[in-house]
């Protein structure tokens, strides 16, 4: 299954591609479609499963989808347990929506 049969918009899925990655993991299609209908989910799997990108990408096709508001508001938040964990999902959010119209900000 590629990430483009899982509801992706073809931006995010060219950044994909652009990392390496060609197929979602196990819990990325299990997640991505559920998110993308607008329901809750949690999920836990090992360190390097692709868990960020479960989320994240979901949560960047509805930012990307929806009609703007106004400049300055915050649209998601995402929370990290520590400093580093922050980075690194900034970094992730980054590279993901590098072909898209959206801004972010890391507060640490």
């Amino acid at each position: 299954m590629s990430f483009s049969k899982l509801g992706l918009s073809a931006p995010i899925v060219k950044a994909i591609q652009e990392l390496g990655y060609t197929n979602p993991t196990p819990v990325q299609k299990r997640s991505i479609p559920i998110i993308l209908a607008g329901r809750d989910i949690v999920a836990t799997a090992q360190t390097g499963t692709g868990k960020t990108a479960a989320f994240v990408l979901p949560l960047l096709e509805q930012l990307n989808n929806k009609e703007r508001v106004r400049a300055k508001s915050i649209r998601a938040l995402i929370l990290a347990p520590t400093r580093e964990l922050s980075i690194q999902v900034a970094e992730n959010v980054a590279e993901y929506s590098k072909h898209l119209n959206l801004s972010f900000q890391v507060q640490t």
